[in-house]
């Protein structure tokens, strides 16, 4: 029987290697706003991750509290925002998306527990013009 030839091997692992360093998306946040979610009995993992799209409430970090204050705001991206522009920011995340992915968008509400519940309110009624209608609210399971 002849030898095996694995002189290309190295080759072949270096491109793949390269392809899924490509092909995958590193999508990290900065935190502007400071939350603890609550806790829940009840909860599920989220299934393909990739097709979630966060929004952050809580106070500000302690970087930005003296400029902003100690009420409670909404983190979109890495930038601070206001109601009225999360429906344009729900429709550019879901235009990013494949065709096929966009009705199964699902937006996670990462909401400190002490922030009011007219935040969360308003923003429930920003998804909803936005048609974002599959609403997961995260939490932590209770001890």
């Amino acid at each position: 029987m002849p030898a095996l030839n694995t002189s290309s091997l190295p080759d072949l692992i270096f491109t793949l290697l390269f392809f899924f360093m490509i092909v995958t998306t590193m999508r990290e946040v900065t935190l502007k706003v400071e939350f603890k979610v609550p806790q829940a009995t009840e909860l599920e993992k989220l299934e393909k991750k990739s097709l979630v799209t966060f929004i952050y409430v809580g106070k500000p970090t302690a970087e930005f509290r003296k400029k902003l204050g100690n009420e409670s705001r909404i983190q979109l991206n890495d930038s601070y925002a206001e109601v009225a522009a999360i429906q344009d920011y729900i429709i550019g995340e879901r235009a990013s998306m494949k065709e096929e992915d966009q009705p199964q968008m699902t937006v996670s509400l990462k909401v400190d527990q002490d922030t009011k519940m007219g935040i969360v309110t308003d923003i429930k009624e920003a998804l909803r013009k936005a048609y974002a209608l599959k609403i997961n609210y995260s939490a932590q399971p209770r001890q």
